[in-house]
């Protein structure tokens, strides 16, 4: 919990005592305390909330990339998985209400309750100190996340991106050319992708495949802004 309170405090972001209470509140344990809310009506509005702000800033920051992979970029930063590890890097778990059920499972561990109450936490910041606000803790948890996941380039295909590029512009089909080295335990190779007789992008990694997809990335940034 201090990791958020000090987060909230560097962003002068002020939540209100209640909503932040009930943004802990999980309905196992709302259902065992009669006549308590649960958090489930500020995480709809924190889904929401993540949603819009995240998708514009993707819209904004990525140009080149088509429809498809915004909404893949999107979904690998808005899941489940991703939005319980941001929960778990400030320290919410601890600090979840919860029935004894979950308690006795270890509920606070859980990935769709620490996804929850992340958004539930988001929702409680947008009511209390409005969306500005919403939007600047967003982007300070969100955007180094949404950097990483752009960069490892694993939820786009930039393979076909390219290949659809060059076949628009009325080009031959990208070429790779790829070298090996090191033993086969710790193999790396190094794929340069040649785009209309031009070297447009380099890209090394532990596979083949990896190594072209992070070429075509950087050839795909290239023509996207040309």
């Amino acid at each position: 919990m201090s990791r958020l309170l000090d987060r909230l405090q560097e962003l002068g972001i002020e939540v209100d005592a209640q909503l932040f209470e009930l943004s802990f509140t999980h309905r196992s344990y709302a259902y065992e305390h009669p006549g308590l809310a649960s958090n489930e009506r500020l995480e709809f509005l924190g889904d929401a909330v993540l949603e819009i702000v995240v998708t514009e800033h993707i819209f904004r920051t990525y140009p080149e990339l088509p429809e498809g992979h915004l909404a893949k970029l999107r979904a690998s930063v808005v899941s489940s998985v991703a939005l319980a590890e941001v929960a778990r890097s400030l320290d919410l778990g601890g600090h979840i209400l919860l029935g004894k059920g979950e308690i006795a499972t270890h509920g606070d561990t859980k990935t769709s309750i620490l996804a929850d109450t992340m958004e539930a936490v988001i929702g409680a910041i947008h009511i209390s100190a409005g969306s500005a606000a919403a939007s600047r803790f967003i982007h300070a948890t969100f955007d180094d996340l949404i950097a990483a996941s752009e960069a490892a380039g694993d939820y786009a295909d930039y393979k076909t991106v390219l290949q659809e590029m060059c076949a628009a512009r009325g080009w031959d089909l990208p070429r790779y050319d790829v070298v090996g080295e090191g033993p086969d335990h710790e193999r790396t190779f190094t794929a340069v992708v040649v785009v209309d007789a031009r070297e447009m992008g380099t890209g090394t990694a532990g596979s083949k495949k990896r190594a072209e997809q992070i070429a075509a990335r950087i050839a795909v940034k290239d023509l996207g802004v040309a």
